[in-house]
């Protein structure tokens, strides 16, 4: 028990003596195995096998082996089959051999992405774990862990396209008109005080209840929408990952830059950003937490606001946001109802774009336009 090396050369005496025996040939694989020499498991296994091809034991061996050193996938995959084939459905082996396979899959299929008989292989796996019996479980797979993860990044990445949703249903929704216009009030009181140096606007803020843990990396994380987020009380969803588009425009940094959040589902919420540098600020609200812009929020903080008690999303660690790419950005995005590739623009400020003369008729007299239109022009619209 103190030697590997001493039970290799134990068992190649004993193999001579009884060249049929399966103990010998099926221990001789696996202390070969701890010894990382995997050329030597193959032929303990197939040296046995071509005696017993239906002892799958050692078909279990033979297949960790190919794939430790490095052979066709398709010969590993086979093997795989032919011990599944073999071997009880509660032997305790069954699952990883199914989660080994899909990743074997993976690995065939790069070229395509996760395939979908990755995602079937891996299923039979998960249906394997439930015929185990209860002293084998929790069931502990770094196979699994390393394809939950690929699946949940896809998921996270948004890879597939999701459903069409109807926007302009969700463009009376009482909370979303509350949230929206607090908003404009609030950026409007800030352009207000910007044209006029004589007023002055003073805001404070109050230490979260809450703290934020920060994560550097998506993997292993959780989608969450609004609407799965508790809004009666302050917490923070560790383990999981909100997805949003910036839909309102921030005009101050000072204590915090203000946005309006819209998730999958088009529900919206306001989001409040500390922790910045503030020389980053103009940079921050002008090129990067810009309308139209998709993020992914770490560890999302739901906190009721210190006055009003009401739900915003807190950020105090904006290393916590990690940009979507430039090219997830919504592009010339409706102002009232979120679509891309809004043609019009408002003829006074020439910067909310609307898809239609409804969605600009409907921003002006629903959402209050006017709180941040630059000239404040009724008439023209």
């Amino acid at each position: 028990m103190h030697s590997d090396e001493l039970i290799v050369h134990l068992l190649g005496q004993c193999k001579q003596k009884d060249p049929r025996s399966i103990d010998f040939f099926q221990l001789g694989a696996a202390v070969n195995g701890f010894l990382s020499r995997y050329d030597d498991t193959l032929y303990d296994a197939n040296t046995r096998l071509e005696i017993d091809p239906n002892y799958y034991e050692l078909l279990y061996d033979k297949f960790v082996a190919l794939r430790l050193v490095g052979k066709n996938m398709n010969e590993i995959i086979e093997a795989y089959r032919a011990f599944l084939a073999l071997a009880p459905k509660d032997d305790r082996k069954v699952p990883e051999s199914y989660y080994a396979m899909a990743s074997c899959y993976l690995v065939r299929h790069k070229t395509e992405g996760i395939a979908d008989i990755v995602q079937e292989t891996y299923k039979e796996g998960e249906e394997a774990e439930k015929l185990q019996l209860p002293w084998f479980l929790p069931y502990k797979s770094n196979s699994k862990t390393l394809l939950k993860h690929l699946f949940d990044t896809k998921s996270l990445l948004n890879t597939e396209s999701p459903p069409a949703i109807n926007r302009k249903l969700h463009l009376t929704n009482p909370h979303r008109i509350e949230v929206i216009l607090q908003h404009r009030e609030w950026e409007g009181r800030i352009l207000e005080g910007k044209n006029n140096p004589k007023r002055d606007f003073i805001s404070l803020t109050h230490k979260p209840r809450v703290i934020q843990q920060t994560a550097k990396s998506l993997i292993g994380l959780k989608p969450i929408s609004l609407r799965e987020m508790d809004p009666t009380k302050d917490h923070a969803y560790n383990g999981y990952v909100l997805s949003v588009t910036i839909i309102e425009e921030a005009y101050s940094w000072n204590p915090s830059i203000h946005l309006v959040i819209e998730d999958e589902h088009l529900d919206c919420e306001r989001m409040f950003i500390y922790g910045f540098p503030e020389a980053q600020g103009e940079y921050l609200t002008s090129d990067v937490y810009t309308i139209g812009n998709k993020m992914n929020i770490i560890n999302p903080y739901l906190r009721l606001g210190a006055h009003d008690m009401k739900s915003l999303i807190r950020i105090d660690d904006f290393s916590s946001i990690i940009m979507q790419s430039e090219s997830e950005r919504v592009l010339n995005i409706c102002r009232c109802c979120g679509e891309a590739n809004a043609l019009h623009v408002c003829s006074k400020c020439k910067q909310a774009d609307y898809c239609t003369k409804e969605c600009q008729i409907m921003d002006w007299q629903l959402y209050k336009h006017k709180l941040i239109c630059k000239k404040n022009n009724e008439s023209d619209i």
